[in-house]
């Protein structure tokens, strides 16, 4: 992605280097602006937006809150919202790496994830997992506002997320393509990275095109 574009990606509140503003309020609204702050600061009048599966939800928040600073959007792996309680707690369990990397990953990939995931902070883990979990981008409106060319990957068998779901969001955004990739995980920009970029710069290329 970095060969073709320069590449701005922000560690969110509490993650990496990045401290958790005073007051900060953990809502997909409130994390949305924190990416347009984040703009503001790199120089960046607009974008072609990329999120995967949490950062996805942002994504899309992002994209219809700034669409005058959103060139197109990729969601890569669609992300699950309105779960139940038990779900929201097991996204927090790094030992839930397996499943959502899926069969095909490597012990080395799973253990990565383990350790990235141990080392964020509980307010951090709490405050995404309840900004992005608690929404429902099917009745809330987000989706119509979006206005960029989208496109939307999800995985075949993704234990996390019907593909009927995924498709269910398609077509309520107005300018947007559902791709499936072949993966039994959900974090397929991941276990399947170099597919993901590849469609994602195909789309942008094509995007560019009918522009």
């Amino acid at each position: 992605m970095g060969q073709e574009f320069r590449v701005v990606r922000p560690d969110l509140p509490g993650l990496g280097r990045s401290r958790i503003p005073a007051g900060f309020e953990w809502s997909l609204p409130s994390l949305a602006a924190y990416v347009a702050h984040v703009m503001d600061k790199a120089g960046v009048d607009t974008a072609h937006i990329v999120g995967a599966k949490a950062g996805g939800a942002i994504a899309m928040q992002f994209a219809a809150d700034y669409p005058a600073r959103t060139r197109t959007l990729s969601v890569v792996h669609v992300p699950v919202v309105t779960v139940s309680a038990a779900t929201r707690l097991s996204v927090l369990n790094p030992r839930e790496q397996r499943a959502r990397l899926g069969s095909a990953a490597s012990k080395e990939m799973v253990e990565y994830w383990e350790n990235m995931f141990a080392t964020a902070s509980e307010i951090t883990s709490k405050g995404l997992v309840t900004s992005v979990y608690g929404a429902d981008f099917t009745k809330d409106g987000v989706l119509q506002r979006i206005k960029a060319p989208t496109l939307l990957m999800t995985a075949d068998r993704g234990q996390a997320q019907s593909v009927e779901k995924a498709r269910q969001y398609q077509t309520l955004i107005p300018n947007s393509q559902l791709m499936v990739v072949r993966s039994d995980g959900y974090h397929i920009a991941a276990s399947n990275a170099d597919e993901c970029v590849a469609n994602v710069l195909a789309f942008i290329k094509e995007a560019k095109r009918k522009a």
